[in-house]
């Protein structure tokens, strides 16, 4: 396993919102970036939301241009695999589905230095798994950053059958230098943080739809009620209720009936409202 004071560069493999965030908190950490995506389109988009990113931090004087050019200048995008060879921890961001991550896995490990470690920013799904596509499986662990990278500071770190003491202790440390908080969870379905989350928002989605409360005296009621920022239904927007669906149909088949997907949020996803990427979810974002 590469020491925690060897790594210098990251890798990360996929370009869309979570692969962009977690491209940004590194290179903002001082860590050279590989962002990898496999068009050339996502990896254009995904540099210009960082860079969208950094312009806002400037406008609020969070951070200085010339720091913010230094982290534009840190990260560095490709469509090309290798290019990921000489990157000293990997982390993937890719669709949740196992298929995809065991084939971007079994590259990884082609492809990067045997004593790299590779993460993956899974919210549900199995990380012994993932890992069984490598012939590293000591030095696979689960990563799983919150949404939006940038501002959420919480980082799950998973811990894998295989996984080593020394490895989840390097991902604890890494996110830490991320400028985030951590904890750790076994690698059981939905983790920490999913397990709980998503039939608190499955929940809500049933509760509008059986009339208990209009949308906004759900999310208002809950606000006000357990303190927390966001209400179930703009929380599902924001995190794009395919996602959560993805997410809630991955616990069901784990663990049955009780994480059982909401009509509505089936119905939802169907005709395309997604949340705020598509502008319209259970609110509309003109």
């Amino acid at each position: 396993m590469r020491e925690f004071d060897c790594i210098d560069s990251i890798g990360v493999v996929g370009a869309g919102t979570m692969g962009n965030g977690i491209a940004q908190v590194a290179a903002t950490a001082g860590y050279d970036v590989i962002m990898h995506d496999i068009e050339q389109d996502i990896v254009d988009h995904g540099y210009e939301t960082v860079e969208d990113s950094l312009s806002r931090l400037v406008s609020k004087e969070a951070m200085t241009e010339s720091e913010a050019d230094d982290i534009r200048d840190r990260i560095t995008g490709t469509t090309e695999f290798d290019d990921l060879c000489g990157c000293d921890f990997a982390i993937e961001a890719a669709v949740e589905d196992m298929d995809i991550k065991q084939d971007i896995f079994e590259d990884l490990d082609e492809t990067v230095d045997d004593e790299v470690v590779l993460a993956t920013n899974t919210s549900t799904l199995s990380i012994t798994t993932i890992a069984s596509a490598t012939e590293r499986a000591e030095l696979v662990v689960g990563m799983h950053f919150m949404n939006p990278v940038p501002l959420m500071k919480g980082v799950e770190v998973v811990v894998g059958e295989k996984t080593t003491a020394d490895v989840v202790s390097l991902a604890h440390d890494l996110a830490e230098c991320f400028g985030k908080e951590t904890w750790t969870s076994d690698d059981k379905p939905g983790f920490v943080s999913n397990r709980i989350l998503m039939p608190w928002i499955n929940e809500g989605i049933r509760a509008y739809d059986e009339g208990v409360a209009s949308m906004q005296d759900i999310d208002r009621g809950m606000k006000l009620g357990t303190n927390v920022p966001m209400g179930p239904l703009e929380l599902a927007d924001h995190i794009g209720l395919d996602v959560c669906l993805d997410a809630t149909e991955t616990l069901y088949e784990e663990l049955g009936d009780r994480y059982k997907p909401a009509y509505l949020l089936k119905r939802k996803v169907a005709t395309g409202d997604l949340g705020k990427k598509t502008e319209a979810g259970f609110y509309r974002y003109d």
